[in-house]
């Protein structure tokens, strides 16, 4: 326990769900319904897509809430996977999400903060190319990523009260702004021809593929598309569980982390599908490549998938673009500063176990894991300017469900190797739910192998890198 004695409890529950709605509200609202409607037609489809991803994503938050309260220890999920299973699975964990998902979101999240802020000004564009060797370029949006990541990583290196502070102020001020662009969606803009005619397509069925045709969906492919469909629905969801790895700073952890894990999660859910139905108020789903206009390029064509500033545009006209960019910032800015905040933390754990570079096992003066923290803003910044975050991330949606399932089947095998362990709270619905939520996310993980193994293998690949590095470390160990 002495490590958790070091920390300083400065997170109490509304703290603890500021940083999981601000760590899945990023800017993936505002683009994926674009390629969930053309890859499945109506907006039945693609409300159900949101739906579901919702509902299962409260499953597993629900769910993590016994683990939770049975371990409230700095590192979380990595310290659920070592306790139900072993230090090499934990170490895979810990491993994948150093090395892509949690460093990978931050490089991607921070190139979105910095193209929206591109708008703005024009230094800092994607467009404007600094620095040239062959193919490799470095433009005004990287840089800007960079210094990002860097400012937000010298805030959490003063403490972790200044790093909710900003947490708190930046997902008060997106969850404000997306609650009015709903309201002004939902009840004062657009025209009931536009949902009338959204709801006669409502249940169609097709998906329109690269070279423009057209392919009319039903029975297993249909089920098989709508799983393939949920990848970018399930990558907007996620980030939840980054509240586990701070549990060392929250004040009882047993209770508000297991709430945080649910009020935030059904919040961010409620808001998702909301947003949604704001945009078929205002939108057709349906629309054509080559339309003239927001309206006739519909969802399924809004300019590079910025369906949300497709809407701001019917709802606030001319200045829709600059007032949607201006909210993005704000939602990327926040959503990276808790994906910062909290990944440090895992890390920590890992290095305290002798698995990860024994530094990062240090808190500094400030009582927060410095090292740690300057690691992962190294990590992250190179990734920004190799450019491969983005290929990264879709490779990240398989491994990331992959410990989803372990972590959630972890709670049958603690409840079998520790059935007298204090357990403040128990996951809702056991067994039926979290044996519902596993079985679906390993149908996702076997639909994206099938039909997506252009992205999917390459994200099993990562996490088996792993293991020749947790032989190193072992052997270093001895």
């Amino acid at each position: 326990m002495q490590q958790e004695q070091s920390f300083k409890r400065d997170l109490g529950l509304l703290d603890s769900t500021m940083i999981v709605i601000g760590s899945m509200i990023g800017s993936g609202i505002f683009i994926v319904s674009a390629d969930i409607s053309r890859t499945l037609g109506g907006g039945g489809w693609v409300l159900l897509v949101w739906a579901l991803t919702g509902v299962f994503t409260l499953i597993a938050a629900l769910s993590y809430g016994e683990l939770a309260g049975m371990m409230p220890k700095a590192g979380g999920q990595y310290v659920y996977l070592r306790e139900a299973y072993n230090p090499f699975i934990a170490f895979l964990y810990g491993w994948t999400l150093f090395s892509v998902i949690q460093t990978g979101t931050i490089a991607a999240v921070a190139v979105a903060f910095a193209k929206y802020t591109g708008i703005f000004i024009p230094f800092v564009s994607e467009n404007n190319i600094l620095v040239s060797f062959g193919s490799f370029h470095v433009s005004g949006a990287q840089i800007l990523a960079i210094a990002s990541i860097w400012i937000l990583t010298a805030i959490n290196l003063r403490g972790v009260r200044e790093g909710k502070i900003i947490q708190n102020v930046f997902t008060f001020s997106k969850t404000i702004a997306l609650i009015i662009l709903i309201g002004l969606g939902l009840f004062f803009a657009g025209d009931s021809t536009t949902w009338t005619n959204n709801l006669s397509t409502f249940w169609d069925a097709e998906q329109i593929l690269p070279d423009g045709s057209v392919i009319d969906l039903s029975g297993a492919m249909l089920i098989a598309m709508f799983g393939t469909a949920m990848v970018g629905s399930i990558f907007s969801s996620d980030a939840w569980n980054n509240i586990t790895f701070t549990a060392g700073e929250v004040r009882d952890p047993s209770k508000n982390i297991p709430l945080s894990l649910a009020i935030g999660t059904g919040i961010v859910t409620l808001l998702y599908i909301l947003a949604n139905i704001a945009y078929m108020h205002v939108l057709p789903v349906i629309g054509f490549p080559e339309g003239s206009d927001v309206m006739a390029r519909g969802m399924q064509f809004a300019v590079s998938d910025r369906v949300g500033a497709a809407a701001a545009e019917i709802i606030f006209g001319a200045s829709g673009a600059a007032i949607m960019a201006g909210l993005i910032m704000i939602s990327t800015f926040g959503c990276n500063n808790g994906i910062i905040l909290s990944g440090a933390r895992a890390y920590f754990a890992m290095a305290k176990d002798g698995l990860f570079f024994t530094k990062a096992g240090d808190l500094n003066a400030n009582g927060v894991p410095g090292k740690a923290l300057i690691i992962q803003a190294i990590w992250a910044s190179l990734l920004c300017l190799s450019g491969t975050y983005g290929a990264l991330l879709d490779y990240v949606v398989t491994a990331v469900l992959i410990f989803y399932i372990l972590t959630i089947f972890g709670i049958f095998r603690l409840r079998a190797m520790k059935p007298d362990a204090e357990r403040p709270y128990k996951a809702f619905g056991y067994p039926i739910l979290p044996t519902i939520y596993i079985a679906f996310a390993g149908a996702i993980i076997i639909d994206l192998l099938l039909f997506k193994p252009g992205t999917t293998l390459p994200g099993v690949l990562l996490v088996l890198t792993g293991i020749p590095l947790y032989a190193f470390m072992k052997k270093k160990q001895s």
